[in-house]
């Protein structure tokens, strides 16, 4: 009977999807931004600085999940697409890279 309301009390805190998907739409609205000015110079400032605190936030969520997949044996196909839904961001903030320079 603890193991259900041990699973839910480490999920509660597991809200990767969503990180990642904000992650993504703040990334991709500072590229437009960027894109759309001329002199995107404050945006581009702005950018590292969200870049900086996106590999922060979102290597600690990537940690916490892989910390869950070694004590939650049972869960770790659920765990595994949140880990590849958060991975996706990386070849787009590649891609978003790329344009940029």
């Amino acid at each position: 009977m603890q193991r259900p309301n041990l699973i839910k009390s480490y999920y509660r805190w597991a809200f990767s999807n969503e990180l990642a998907i904000g992650s993504f739409l703040i990334g991709t609205l500072l590229l437009l931004l960027f894109k759309s000015d001329a002199h995107g110079k404050m945006i581009l400032i702005i950018g590292w600085y969200y870049v900086l605190f996106s590999i922060i936030i979102n290597s600690i969520m990537f940690l916490y999940l892989v910390f869950l997949c070694i004590i939650l044996p049972d869960e770790r196909k659920k765990l595994a697409l949140k880990l590849i839904i958060l991975l996706c961001n990386i070849p787009i903030s590649i891609l978003y890279y790329n344009f940029i320079f």
